[in-house]
């Protein structure tokens, strides 16, 4: 059964129940004379209505969002709980004058008879069952309205044994024993109207669980990649518990895996709190461990410019970067050199105005090039240069030779083996060696792509 018809259900009976026992404080408080268990019976009318305004907001409550109602209609149980705040202070108000005024006049005459004994028996056990009840399932749906309820019948719980010790106390000839009972009824009257609203302004101004955010916060700070919390903000509604929370990631990370770290807190977010549907933001955050490297080419990213061959050098306490920024080769030297002004305002901006920065405009290819593959003789020359010449440094295993040929040129590729223990500096002049080598040895080649893989374990 879903939770929302288990809450309908669960209110339908409230009524019945209610609307049951009230008929029966009324009738025995009336035969009898009992102040106390007339009260008990108007209590019960007025858990009548308040069940009646619980079943009208359950079902409302369930509505699906909307447009006018981004968040849903969880809030109704809360203000229908409310309402129900000012029933039980009315009525507690009432019982107390009434009793006082008795305490005042001369005891009435209270027939305790034997229907009033067995119609408060049959409260208790009613209300005892529906307390129960209802409080399982309110905290199983988190409904502000069904545990309206539980609070109406545990105060029931409680009026109905003062009551019923009230009429034995007045059978054995204390007078007043009724009348003070009915206080006692309007006490805990007022302590569940208390309680009752205490909790719906909670849920109406939008009170976090206590300890949650706190919870929350020391969840996603263990989350791999999370830098810092910068906020969290919860509230209830009905059963969830809904918000945002934002978070500082560095601002390095490439978009993919700023949203793999999201990815990640909410999946841990869902496994503890699984009643918490959150939104969950991300904010970059310069981290006290950014190079100036990293500065330098996350603000030329920014400004979707490629650079390449960026040095970092500090000379005499003054950092220099120079770097190569490539432009489409059409572009007019002019607006190439703005682009690489407002590069370098950039860094200096955000790194210091006493950064030297120096900028090297080249052309970038932006142009397919068309080709076809060199004939096998061609292939097999190039092969046996490449093979020769790695066999001169520490390169190993050349194979997967390609080479096209194009209007521009000899486009070579090539893969080979080296150590793995080896740096990628030094891997890349044994590299960059080769491709000389093959330079010197076959003419027109325009461009040699090398791609250095570890070598086997066992080599």
């Amino acid at each position: 059964m879903d939770a929302s018809t288990l809450k309908r259900r669960a209110a339908l009976a409230s009524i019945i129940a209610s609307a049951s026992l009230a008929l029966l404080k009324l009738l025995a408080g009336l035969l009898s004379g009992s102040l106390a268990l007339i009260s008990e019976g108007g209590h019960g009318a007025l858990d009548t209505a308040a069940s009646v305004m619980t079943y009208i907001a359950v079902r409302v409550a369930d509505k699906p969002a909307d447009e006018e109602h981004p968040f849903g209609h969880a809030k109704v149980e809360a203000v229908m709980a409310l309402a129900e705040t000012g029933l039980l202070a009315m009525l507690a108000l009432v019982v107390a004058y009434e009793a006082v005024l008795r305490l005042m006049a001369p005891p009435p005459a209270i027939d305790a008879s034997t229907l009033a004994f067995a119609v408060l028996i049959i409260s208790i056990i009613v209300d005892l069952s529906r307390w129960r009840g209802l409080s399982k399932i309110a905290r199983d749906t988190g409904s502000d309205a069904l545990a309206a309820d539980a609070l109406h019948y545990s105060s029931d719980l409680v009026s109905s044994f003062l009551v019923l010790v009230g009429l034995a106390l007045t059978r054995f000839g204390f007078e007043r024993a009724d009348s003070i009972a009915a206080i006692g009824v309007a006490i805990f009257i007022a302590i569940a109207g208390f309680r009752l609203g205490r909790r719906t302004i909670d849920a109406l101004v939008d009170t976090a669980p206590q300890g949650f955010a706190a919870q929350l916060r020391a969840l996603i700070a263990r989350a791999p990649g999370v830098a810092a919390v910068d906020f969290v903000r919860v509230r209830p509604s009905g059963a969830q518990i809904i918000g945002d929370v934002g978070l500082s990631v560095s601002r390095t990370l490439p978009l993919e895996q700023v949203v793999a770290i999201k990815d990640k807190v909410i999946e841990a977010i869902a496994a503890r709190f699984p009643e918490a549907a959150l939104t969950v933001v991300a904010n970059p955050l310069a981290l006290d461990d950014e190079s100036l490297l990293e500065s330098v080419l996350l603000i030329a990213a920014r400004r979707r410019l490629a650079v390449h061959h960026v040095i970092v050098q500090e000379i005499e306490g003054r950092k220099c970067v120079s770097l190569d920024m490539e432009v489409d080769g059409r572009m007019s030297l002019g607006e190439a050199h703005d682009h690489a002004t407002r590069l370098e305002t950039a860094i200096q901006k955000e790194v210091g105005a006493d950064i030297e920065v120096e900028t090297h405009i080249e052309p970038m290819e932006t142009n397919e090039i068309r080709g076809h593959d060199a004939d096998p003789a061609t292939l097999e020359t190039i092969g046996e240069a490449l093979v020769a010449a790695a066999g001169k440094g520490r390169l190993r295993q050349v194979h997967n030779v390609r080479a096209r040929v194009t209007d521009a040129g000899l486009v070579v590729n090539f893969h080979c083996r080296i150590n793995p223990d080896i740096s990628v500096d030094a891997t890349h002049e044994e590299v960059d060696a080769v491709e000389r080598a093959l330079r010197a040895s076959v003419p027109n080649i325009m461009r040699v792509i090398g791609h250095a893989e570890p070598l086997p374990a066992s080599h």
